[in-house]
């Protein structure tokens, strides 16, 4: 496993459409181990392929309750309404007021190729957006409501601005 460049705000191919993932090799297994590694060093709860510069739909997610691996995802339905500040691992250092729904229900992929099916509420329902909006070209930045603001960090532990 090795930890990968995070790719920021200014590099274009965050504002690109993913690909999917045809075939899972051993070229995937080690993006999908490197990816969670690059997060956990980063002290994210979500990373997404293109945010280390691979245009593939490869998701990773960890808001406290262990790692999960999304190849291909598909939002399948979403429900309710939260607000709260986000940020991203790829806007460093800023956070901002966004709208998400506050249940998901996704389809991907597994590592082995298994499809599954997962639900999501609160903080796992916005991470599942916010990721999967990464692999269409989309950043959070632009559904921001109201202005980015600095994040002022304190001993690392704050859950109201997770960056993913």
């Amino acid at each position: 496993m090795a930890t990968r460049i995070i790719r920021t705000y200014e590099d274009e191919i965050l504002r690109k459409k993913c690909k999917p993932v045809g075939e899972i090799n051993e070229r995937i297994i080690t993006l999908l181990d490197d990816m969670a590694e690059t997060m956990y060093a980063a002290n994210g709860v979500g990373l997404a392929a293109p945010q280390v510069g691979t245009l593939r739909r490869i998701v990773v997610i960890d808001v406290g309750n262990g790692l999960i691996e999304l190849i291909n995802p598909v939002i399948l339905e979403s429900s309710g309404i939260q607000q709260a500040n986000e940020g991203c691992l790829s806007v460093p250092g800023k956070q901002g007021m966004v709208t998400r729904p506050d249940h998901v229900r996704v389809e991907a992929l597994d590592r082995d190729g298994e499809k599954f099916i997962m639900e999501g509420d609160g903080l796992l329902a916005r991470a599942f957006c916010h990721e999967i909006d990464h692999l269409d070209g989309i950043l959070y930045t632009d559904l921001v409501e109201g202005e980015l603001e600095d994040v002022e960090f304190d001993d690392g532990e704050d859950e109201e601005t997770p960056e993913e």
